[in-house]
């Protein structure tokens, strides 16, 4: 089995995101991964997707994608030739033993702190899904209050875009 990322740029209305996700349903992918934003025009949605799948079905769900109503484009990036990016938020347990540990991590990883109390600090990891995954593994050691992920994202490299190779 292979990891995929599509973009899919959508019509901006109610029920796509349903329509989208009820297509790899059907072909009984599993999405690993699942991120929704508005995009440059209030007209548009992005729907970027990680799955992991066969090469032949990827092909024929990328096909009927093609055929929905709502669907403006849909492009799968291939490693190397795309940017992603995560965000993540992390609550930690603050206690004072701890403190310097986990602000060495912080500076390690160039996260950064948003909220800091005298029992919990919130930081803000960006980037890659392995230095997340690190930056998680390495906090283990210490109280992880709870988690927040947002999910990848990610643009073609160059000044290629998506509007200009969709159907519109």
């Amino acid at each position: 089995m292979q990891r995929y990322t599509l973009a899919i740029l959508v019509k901006n209305e109610f029920g796509v995101l349903n329509r989208v996700t009820s297509m790899f349903r059907r072909r009984m992918f599993n999405i690993s991964c699942l991120t929704v934003s508005e995009t440059e025009s209030p007209r548009f949605s992005r729907i970027t997707v990680i799955f992991d799948g066969e090469d032949q079905a990827k092909r024929q769900l990328v096909s009927q994608l093609h055929k929905l109503p709502d669907i403006v484009g849909v492009k799968e990036f291939e490693k190397g030739a795309s940017v992603s990016s995560e965000l993540m938020l992390i609550k930690m347990d603050y206690d004072a033993a701890d403190r310097h540990a986990v602000l060495d991590l912080v500076d390690a990883f160039d996260a950064k702190i948003l909220d800091y109390t005298r029992d919990a600090v919130v930081i803000q990891v960006t980037g890659d899904t392995p230095k997340i995954d690190a930056f998680i593994d390495l906090m283990r050691d210490y109280r992880i209050l709870e988690i927040c992920r947002t999910g990848v994202v990610s643009l073609e490299r160059g000044a290629t875009v998506m509007r200009k190779v969709t159907k519109l």
